[in-house]
């Protein structure tokens, strides 16, 4: 397999990677001799020394997360075991996962494949957001290319391992990305969050054990598998290990994603993308999706990792980093996020339902010029009430008002300017 593991030989506007083409590459290899070298259980451990964290915004250690599967997997006893893949991506300015599903769907199934095998999982169900509708046609291909090579099914080459996969597309809401809420919609159900205890692990899909993976995080695991913890780890340029994709995206010269070791500063990424556009400077940049706080030029060289960037004050997320330069209005920005959130709540809680409405109203007012002093007290309180770990049933509110209040905090100057009907930022 490549040197770099997410994004091996892809090319733009290439047909994705077909089975035979994978072969070429080393795919399946790693599958291969996990199912003839490692137990289940050795293979968890592996994960779990690679350091390996979700690649879905959490950044909780895969290697754990497998462990607690297993165990409650075997406290289950006999019957279906899941896991769920999550490629419902939604959060503003992320476009990883899609463009892994298009190009390298085998990827993604052998990570699956190695995942199921380790956790004790007897089926995978990949969730994709309907508007993906490449990445479904890619991954559905795909899967059947993997069952006529005999890779899915009963007794895999020999091991005793069985394993169903299915694709299920969603009609894709933003809070389906949370794990209990994803569960829900492959039930059938209304998508909203559950209650935890009990958490997936315990009683997920159907009341049994599941465990719910981000895509970028399983296309890692082939490549560990295949090349060991020591190699995951040594790609780093931080204790976390592996590379990253990192989208970059916004007022920068050449929105792209990259993949870089993991712990690449923001401001290298933000000139492997062409710097900021149009030769202009940085106002801000939000490091890991539109529910992130703003970061600014003293921090481009903040290892961008999940331990440095919430030292910074942020938190890494998806790796999105969304750039404004010095005519982008933060209040416009942070406007945009907010209808976004908005629109996208379940709906189940009021303090989510009505109270992020009512902050794009206050938001989108202060950007018109109509906003008056009040609706900036307002805006503190609607902050106040989400709380640092919210007051709402799940994240969703809480993540939403993080740029509200990191944007109050840095530009408070420029929200202040707005009430005079005048944005200072503003060119174009």
């Amino acid at each position: 397999m490549s040197e770099t593991p997410l994004t091996g030989r892809a090319q733009p506007g290439r047909e994705p990677h077909r089975f035979a083409e994978w072969q070429r590459l080393g795919g399946y290899d790693a599958l291969r001799g996990a199912l003839q070298r490692h137990s289940p259980d050795a293979l968890v451990t592996i994960v779990e020394d690679s350091g390996l964290r979700g690649r879905g915004g959490a950044g909780f250690l895969t290697g754990t997360k497998w462990r607690l599967m297993r165990k409650a997997a075997e406290a289950a006893g006999d019957g279906p075991r899941y896991l769920c893949v999550n490629g419902d991506e939604m959060e503003p300015g992320s476009f990883k996962d899609r463009l892994l599903m298009e190009a390298l769907p085998h990827q993604l199934i052998e990570g699956a494949m190695l995942a199921a095998y380790a956790i004790g999982a007897t089926e995978v169900i990949i969730l994709v957001r309907d508007a993906y509708r490449a990445a479904a046609v890619a991954l559905t291909r795909a899967i059947t290319e993997a069952e006529s090579a005999g890779l899915l099914g009963r007794n895999i080459l020999g091991s005793g391992f069985g394993l169903k996969m299915r694709l299920h597309t969603s009609a894709g809401r933003y809070i389906v990305g949370e794990e209990t809420a994803l569960i829900a919609a492959i039930e059938g159900e209304r998508p909203v969050p559950r209650h935890r205890p009990p958490y997936p692990a315990q009683s997920g899909l159907w009341g049994r054990p599941t465990t719910v993976n981000n895509v970028e995080t399983l296309s890692a695991v082939p490549h560990i598998v295949q090349n060991g913890a020591e190699w995951f780890q040594g790609l780093s340029r931080t204790a976390e290990g592996g590379t990253k994709l990192y989208g970059i995206s916004g007022r920068v010269a050449r929105p792209q994603l990259i993949e870089a070791p993991m712990g690449t500063p923001a401001g290298e990424l933000i000139e492997m993308a062409g710097g900021i556009r149009d030769g202009r400077k940085l106002l801000a940049f939000q490091p890991g999706g539109g529910a992130t706080a703003f970061l600014q030029e003293a921090e481009l060289d903040v290892p961008m990792d999940f331990a440095h960037v919430k030292k910074a004050g942020s938190s890494l997320g998806t790796g999105a980093v969304i750039v404004l330069d010095d005519q982008s209005c933060p209040v416009a920005a942070i406007g945009r996020h907010a209808r976004f959130y908005a629109r996208e709540s379940c709906g189940l809680c009021t303090p989510c339902r009505d109270g992020l409405p009512w902050v794009a109203k206050l938001l989108d007012a202060l950007e018109a010029g109509h906003g008056k002093p009040e609706d900036i007290d307002l805006l503190h309180m609607h902050v106040e009430l989400a709380g640092p770990s919210g007051r709402s049933f799940c994240d969703l509110m809480a993540g939403a008002m993080t740029p509200v209040k990191s944007g109050l905090e840095r530009f408070g100057d420029i929200f202040a300017a707005h009430l005079n009907g005048h944005c200072p930022v503003r060119r174009s």
